[in-house]
């Protein structure tokens, strides 16, 4: 659920700047938006992959 709505919530940022940014023309400025959603997105996958990776090697180093 965290994720999602982290994703929502720089999807929804992004896009708002692109068409802040987007000058005269009424349209979306998409290589704005996805130049600050992309980063959000790799940066939110990095975070769900060292977790599940910091979760793993919990498991696998325990004492039995």
């Amino acid at each position: 659920m965290r994720l999602f709505l982290v994703l929502v919530f720089f999807a929804v940022l992004s896009l708002g700047a692109g068409v802040l940014l987007s000058g005269d023309d009424q349209d979306v400025d998409w290589l704005v938006a996805g130049g600050l959603f992309g980063p959000a997105l790799a940066g939110e996958g990095l975070r769900v992959w060292l977790r599940r990776s910091r979760a793993r090697s919990r498991e696998s180093s325990a004492i039995r």
